[in-house]
């Protein structure tokens, strides 16, 4: 089954037109720094894609710029395929699941083909390297020496890990979430002393330029700002994107913390996750990457006479391989003049984002606090 994912996935990619171009501005930026050149100053490509993490980020990207960019190339692809097993590892792990073999292969065959995770491997995105680090952190014991840097790490070369310190601090795991904290601080301050002037250019100007990233409305991004924009016909949706978007967050780290209460850490992890993607002002479509997670911890609530998880997986696993929202008319603004009947198609995760967290909500009233202590 792999061997043929893996022809099949060779294949479709090799007639990609944008096959592997996140991996180009990656290795400009590791130039920009070899060269000390303004680091968010250039574009490359011809959709013209500048940088848009932090400094941090430059850095460890630097190694790309002194490799031949066919082995750049060759390495970004082969480490994701390595990273999603990895990750099927690590979701396996959440759901209490033990991994076999058998198992982890034909998960990372089948999970090439999850729209997010193909996507991720097309562009060459880091998506699955920032999964796996946060769900290998959560997954340690409480206590266990340095727990929380790895998502500190994280949250260093892209912002949004960051919520996963919070989610630490509110269940209680302080000196994690302080970990995380500090972990962060010091990608900041390592970004800092190599790289002063884009420290201060990204920390001032360029981090609140979320137009920078990409535009809001189009169909590669499935936050509830995406979301609200097609549906509303405006690529600026305001307040009627930013109150739902502040609602969302607080309610969904106050599940996460629930969950974590009544012993439900897959759960948990899972609603901080969903909480990080739909309330981000722009989450692509590849950002979805915690499909695999969230596949592993439904499947796994499935018996021999509970049936109906499994079922419920399948149907996930159906809307995240479909691709809906590349098969709208969204060539130059038609994103924005979709009719109604061609949202849901638009805008699929999303909203399955939000039945989920209600789902979650619904079910964890009906449960009681474990003890601790």
């Amino acid at each position: 089954m792999l061997v043929l994912s893996l022809a099949a996935l060779a294949a479709v990619c090799a007639a990609q037109p944008s096959f592997l171009v996140d991996v180009l501005v990656y290795r400009a930026e590791g130039q920009a720094v070899v060269e000390g050149r303004d680091l968010y100053g250039f574009t490359v490509t011809e959709w013209d894609l500048p940088a848009t993490y932090p400094p941090f980020a430059a850095l460890l990207f630097v190694p790309t710029a002194l490799l031949p960019l066919p082995a750049v190339q060759a390495l970004f692809t082969a480490g994701n395929v390595v990273l999603l097993a990895l990750l099927v590892h690590l979701s396996l792990r959440l759901a209490g699941r033990r991994t076999s073999p058998a198992l982890l292969t034909a998960a990372t065959a089948a999970g090439l083909w999850l729209e997010p995770v193909f996507q991720t491997m097309v562009f060459g995105q880091i998506n699955l390297v920032l999964a796996c680090l946060v769900l290998w952190d959560l997954g340690r014991p409480d206590g266990a020496r340095g727990k929380g840097l790895a998502i500190g790490v994280a949250a260093g070369i892209k912002l949004t890990p960051a919520i996963f310190a919070v989610h630490l601090l509110l269940t209680g795991r302080v000196r994690a979430g302080l970990t995380a904290l500090a972990g962060f601080a010091g990608t900041a301050a390592l970004g800092a002393a190599v790289l002063p002037g884009a420290s201060v250019d990204f920390w001032t100007r360029r981090m609140f330029e979320t137009g920078r990233v990409g535009k809001a409305w189009i169909v590669d991004n499935q936050s509830l700002q995406g979301m609200i924009a097609r549906l509303l016909h405006t690529p600026e949706p305001g307040l009627w994107w930013a109150v739902p978007a502040a609602v969302t967050g607080l309610l969904g780290l106050w599940l996460a913390r629930r969950a974590h209460l009544r012993g439900r850490e897959g759960w948990g992890v899972l609603a901080v996750a969903g909480t990080a993607v739909l309330v981000s002002p722009i989450s692509w479509s590849h950002h979805w990457v915690w499909c695999v997670p969230l596949l592993a911890v439904m499947a796994a609530a499935a018996s021999p006479s509970r049936r109906w998880p499994l079922y419920a997986a399948g149907a996930v696993a159906v809307l995240f391989t479909a691709r809906t929202h590349w098969l709208v008319p969204h060539s130059g603004d038609l994103d924005l003049h979709l009719p109604w009947w061609q949202q849901p198609l638009a805008s699929p995760y999303a909203p399955l984002a939000l039945a989920l967290l209600a789902y979650a909500a619904w079910r964890l009233r009906r449960e009681s606090p474990q003890p601790t202590g």
